[in-house]
């Protein structure tokens, strides 16, 4: 019997406390931060960073690769074989001295430029995926009809 007396008296006694400790008036919706002013100083530098980025990071399928006599030339070549194969893909032309790439495409996984590159195997048998910073997908920007 005491044993449930003393539990009893506990229960009541944290029963109170929370209840009077609920009675404090209401801040109306006003929060209040603590936090080290470092943590602005990053966030600002997050911000900053990625404001210059223009693109991300996907990847992309690099069809051809030379450095070398006309190798500028063979590049072109190669891109234009592949936007008159492809057209509704992006080809660059990427220039790293003393190299020239060719890269195509925006993928933003795996999956995807994989599935690509099983389409373009055959006719460019030495392409393979690459990751590289991609260019962000341009955005439709009909929203309907605006009276």
């Amino acid at each position: 019997m005491i044993n449930r007396f003393f539990f009893f008296s506990v229960f009541v006694f944290f029963v109170a406390g929370f209840v009077s400790a609920q009675t404090n008036k209401p801040s109306l919706g006003k929060i209040e931060v603590i936090q080290d002013p470092r943590v602005d100083v990053l966030i600002n530098k997050h911000i900053a960073f990625h404001q210059n980025l223009k693109g991300y990071q996907g990847f992309r399928l690099q069809i051809f690769f030379d450095s070398g006599n006309n190798s500028k030339s063979r590049a072109l070549s190669a891109k234009s074989e592949f936007t008159n194969k492809y057209p509704g893909t992006e080809a660059y032309l990427i220039y790293k001295e003393p190299n020239y790439k060719v890269r195509v495409g925006d993928f933003r996984n795996r999956i995807d430029a994989a599935r690509f590159l099983r389409n373009i195997i055959e006719d460019f048998p030495n392409a393979f995926l690459v990751v590289d910073e991609i260019q962000l997908p341009k955005i439709d920007r009909d929203f309907g009809d605006e009276d």
